[in-house]
């Protein structure tokens, strides 16, 4: 059987692409150094974030994740990141491609959220792979990857926080409802205002206004 070893050497972000995404490297190799027509391969990246320390002001933007942190040791599981895709072209010993990750900065999703959160350090990661391996030893085969592969990587997290700053400069972005949207552009446009950056500030003045009566 076909024996693959799979790594992840580094991670970048991806400067043209059409929206945010992250270009993972990966080392590819047969262990017997057999020739490999091509492999379609899959990949799901994972979260591990009971595999880092988090300092005082992180644990506190983690709140709405994790609970309180007395509660970590049970609440503190795997988060799903992203899956993805690529043909490997053929290759005989080690080959190396870039999988591209397409990435959001949607806070709703758990994983933009845990990322926004970290100011420093590494981001720990578990890639799973899975797909197929084309060869011709002994005739045309297709093999499966064992759903055992795997690697780790600790991505860092001013990769994350260089991607976004490429893609929403100085900015974010927030998902609502389509009811609740309607009433923001009928608040924006009874009111003249230019921007929704404006409605928000408008709105959490009255907001604070009132809470202060």
């Amino acid at each position: 059987m076909t024996d693959l070893e799979i790594s992840c050497t580094g991670v970048r972000p991806e400067p043209y692409g059409a929206g945010p995404t992250l270009l993972f490297g990966l080392r590819i190799e047969e262990s017997d150094h057999r020739p490999v027509h091509a492999v379609a391969l899959r990949c799901q990246i994972r979260i591990e974030p009971a595999r880092r320390t988090y300092e005082p002001e992180e644990v506190d933007m983690l709140a709405d994740l994790f609970g309180e942190p007395g509660r970590w040791d049970t609440t503190l599981k795997p988060l799903q990141f992203a899956h993805a895709s690529i043909t490997v072209p053929g290759f005989t010993g080690p080959t190396e491609v870039e999988l591209p990750v397409p990435c959001t900065y949607d806070t709703e999703v758990a994983s933009a959220s845990y990322f926004r959160a970290l100011t420093q350090g590494e981001i720990p990661l578990l890639l799973l792979y899975s797909g197929t391996v084309f060869t011709s030893d002994g005739g045309f085969r297709a093999e499966p990857i064992p759903w055992h592969k795997e690697s780790a990587y600790r991505m860092p997290v001013r990769v994350w926080r260089q991607l976004i700053d490429t893609y929403f400069p100085g900015t974010g972005w927030i998902r609502v409802r389509n009811d609740c949207l309607e009433a923001l552009r009928r608040y924006r446009s009874e009111r003249a205002l230019p921007s929704w950056e404006q409605v928000v500030t408008e709105l959490l003045g009255a907001a604070d206004g009132q809470g202060s009566r």
